[in-house]
C-alpha cells in the first residue's frame, strides 16, 4: 500500500483499518438478522466508535505538541474500549455469540495496547497504570478484582 501521510505508516492505524473492515462485515450480518431498535443503537454506536478510534489516531499523529498528540491517542484508546463494550453488549443481547466477536476483541486488545504505548511515549505525565483498564487479570469468584474502585 502506498502511503501519503505519516499516520498511514503507523501499525496501530493499519490495525484500526482492519478492525473497521471486520466490524463493517459484522454490522452487515447483524442488520440482516435483527430489527430491534435497541440493537440498531448499539450497532450505530459501534460503527461510530470504530471510526472515532481511526480518526483520532490519524489526527493525533498529525499534531506537533506532545501532550496534544497523547490526548488524541488517549481518545482513540477510549473509542477502542467503547467498541469492546459494544461487542459485549451485542453478545449480552443475544445478537452475536462470543465466538463471533472474538476476532474483533483480539484486534481491539492489540489496538488499545499499541495506543497505550503511544500515549506513554508522548505524555510524560502518564503512568504505567494507564494500561490497567485494558489488560486485566481475571476477577475472583465474586466478580471483583483486588484493586480499589479509585484505580479505574
Amino acid at each position: 500500500m502506498r502511503t501519503y501521510f505519516d499516520h498511514e505508516k503507523l501499525d496501530v492505524y493499519q490495525l484500526e483499518l482492519r478492525f473497521v473492515t471486520w466490524v463493517t462485515a459484522l454490522l452487515v450480518k447483524i442488520k440482516q438478522r435483527a430489527t430491534d431498535a435497541r440493537i440498531a443503537e448499539v450497532s450505530d454506536q459501534l460503527d461510530r466508535a470504530s471510526l472515532s478510534a481511526l480518526l483520532n489516531t490519524a489526527e493525533g499523529n498529525g499534531r506537533r505538541q506532545r501532550r496534544t498528540r497523547a490526548k488524541f491517542f488517549d481518545d482513540a484508546r477510549g473509542s477502542a474500549t467503547e467498541c469492546a463494550a459494544c461487542l459485549d453488549a451485542l453478545v449480552a443481547k443475544g445478537v452475536c455469540s462470543g465466538g463471533e466477536t472474538d476476532e474483533g476483541k483480539q484486534l481491539l486488545l492489540r489496538i488499545a495496547s499499541m495506543l497505550t504505548k503511544l500515549i506513554e511515549r508522548f505524555d510524560i505525565s502518564s503512568s504505567s497504570s494507564s494500561s490497567s483498564s485494558i489488560i486485566r487479570e481475571e476477577p475472583d469468584e465474586e466478580g471483583f478484582d483486588d484493586r480499589d474502585e479509585d484505580e479505574h
